[in-house]
């Protein structure tokens, strides 16, 4: 007598979505997007920013800090309004601001294993630099899964979600952008891959600006932890194939 095998577990619908599916570039934000926002490295490069404009502009720290926020409100980065209003060097600011201490990040095993399985180019493009986003790589243990970082100066000092690095992103890694996934933790920073032609996907966090424009047809997909979520995915591919 034959035993029946059970079923297969129920593949998730945002799995099954055909945009994914036939995508063959993953586009990945670094910060708070493949490590926990929980890890907090933003506290620490925040507080640095205020002490580099308490000096570069000699004004106390809360006034600096006042400052910062307002810059980061009006240009998406404290960098952009430092470099419009006071001609700052946007490679000191850098450097000063990411020398941090990287250690709160653990190493994802799962992660690696997630991404060496999933099919395509997997690409970093971060507000952040290329030196940050290698230091953040080596911790997570996930530094060669990667075909390229697109940073900040690669992005001449545009932030997202200006519109201007995306299309540099897209120009310089020649992504077809109709094949291509782009995996955020902020949602405001989705509109334009979406207006583009990728699919979204949204890395929940409790970061309050992480919100801004959510339940918006940009944001195609929500994640509560991403390597659960690419785990589940790669899985169901592969289940596919069987």
């Amino acid at each position: 007598m034959m035993t029946k095998k059970p079923d297969a577990p129920a593949v998730p619908a945002h799995h099954a979505d055909p945009g994914l599916r036939g995508a063959d570039t993953w586009i990945f934000d670094l910060d708070n997007t493949l490590y926990p926002a929980a890890c907090n490295l933003f506290q620490q490069v925040d507080h640095r920013m205020g002490g580099y404009i308490s000096q570069l502009l000699d004004i106390a720290y809360e006034e600096a800090r006042a400052l910062q926020k307002g810059y980061f409100r009006q240009y998406g980065t404290t960098l952009r309004g430092l470099m419009e209003h006071h001609g700052a060097d946007p490679h000191a600011f850098l450097a000063f601001v990411h020398d941090i201490d990287y250690s709160p990040i653990p190493a994802d095993a799962a992660l690696g294993e997630a991404l060496d399985r999933l099919p395509g180019r997997k690409l970093i493009f971060t507000n952040g630099t290329v030196a940050h986003a290698e230091a953040v790589l080596d911790r997570l243990g996930i530094a060669n899964r990667f075909d390229g970082i697109f940073d900040i100066v690669a992005a001449d000092f545009v932030p997202k979600p200006n519109a201007e690095p995306y299309h540099r992103m897209v120009a310089d890694h020649e992504v077809s952008a109709d094949r291509a996934v782009m995996v955020e933790d902020i949602a405001q920073n989705l509109i334009v891959p979406a207006e583009l032609g990728m699919r979204t996907v949204w890395v929940r966090t409790d970061h309050e600006w992480s919100h801004g424009g959510v339940g918006n047809e940009h944001v195609h997909h929500e994640v509560e932890d991403l390597t659960d979520w690419l785990t589940g995915y790669v899985e169901a591919l592969e289940r596919d194939k069987a």
